[in-house]
């Protein structure tokens, strides 16, 4: 992992994607989010938004918050994933909670917009399913 991301970091993505790969085929939370984010931005393998939103879905349900922000970004956009505002609520409000706390306002910010376009019907019914989520390990 720790090669992966020095060559993330270096941005030799096309090292980054090989090495990360089998770890997050193995469960993997921390690669499975780095290979959301080079999906969905096209960095190393060919820009995908349904890869993005598979490779974050896994690992936001094993809890790893940076997925769920950008995974309720993606159902806010709709891209990769039908657009659901409902989805995207719940995911922003988890990650919102889980962010470490230098991160914690700006992901308010972003979840209090997305909240700007729901009704308080949308948003009581996110608000239980971030309540009702638990974690789920995939190794």
């Amino acid at each position: 992992m720790r090669q992966a991301i020095a060559a993330f970091n270096r941005q030799n993505y096309m090292l980054a994607a090989q090495v990360f790969t089998p770890y997050a085929e193995r469960g993997d939370p921390t690669a499975q989010a780095y290979l959301g984010f080079m999906y969905e931005t096209g960095r190393g393998v060919p820009q995908n938004y349904t890869d993005a939103a598979m490779w974050y879905r896994r690992a936001a349900e094993q809890g790893d918050s940076l997925a769920q922000y950008s995974l309720g970004l993606l159902y806010d956009r709709g891209f990769g994933v039908p657009q659901d505002i409902v989805e995207a609520g719940k995911w922003l409000n988890l990650a919102t909670a889980g962010a470490p706390p230098r991160a914690r306002e700006a992901r308010a910010r972003i979840r209090d917009a997305v909240t700007t376009k729901m009704t308080r019907g949308e948003i009581a019914q996110a608000r239980l399913k971030a309540l009702e989520w638990v974690p789920k390990r995939e190794r």
